[in-house]
């Protein structure tokens, strides 16, 4: 039996999308900040670092939360009038953006609980976090790397989705009014 995909997002759907946008858009550059700041600025860089933790926990559990409900509720169909390829492009790309928004997250725990330095990780600054590996440097330095550079792939994808969805707004699309409204 076929189940009718729903006719828009639900407003959890769009909810959970721009909250997570939003605090991507957030972390990204607290995370530079945090790193460049001198160590004679060290409550504000301990305070930074807390709470650019706690929003990648926040975008972990937000993502969970969007793939659980997309597993449930479906998405609506595409938007009539677009191409195979376009279509298969996009899928390609949500699925990488969903992937890089768990697995960015997951890369930053691990960095913070493989440092040297043993700072806790502390969720909306009181809830602690146990680390579930000790110190290790070297993988630290790895970890510290791979999230890095995953941080700028998810924002480079991140930016071409939302250029992507502005023009095809631009040309007439309907599928921003929907992820906007519903």
């Amino acid at each position: 039996m076929a189940v009718e995909p729903p006719a828009s997002w639900s407003r959890a759907q769009r909810r959970l999308h721009w909250t997570t946008a939003a605090l991507v858009v957030i972390a990204a550059p607290m995370g530079v900040v945090m790193a460049a700041l001198p160590f004679r600025q060290l409550l504000l860089k301990f305070l930074l670092y807390q709470l650019h933790k706690t929003i990648g926990i926040t975008v972990f559990l937000l993502v969970l939360a969007q793939l659980a409900l997309h597993w449930r509720r479906g998405r609506p169909d595409w938007e009539a009038g677009l191409a195979e390829w376009q279509r298969r492009a996009a899928a390609a790309a949500h699925r990488l953006l969903l992937g890089l928004l768990i697995v960015v997250p997951v890369l930053g725990y691990l960095t913070a609980a493989t440092a040297p330095a043993r700072i806790p990780t502390l969720y909306f600054g009181v809830i602690p976090v146990p680390h579930i590996v000790g110190a290790a440097p070297a993988w630290f330095a790895v970890l510290r790397l791979a999230h890095l550079a995953l941080a700028a792939l998810l924002l480079l994808l991140a930016c071409g989705h939302a250029l992507m969805a502005l023009h095809h707004h631009r040309q007439g699309g309907r599928t921003l009014v929907r992820m906007w409204r519903g």
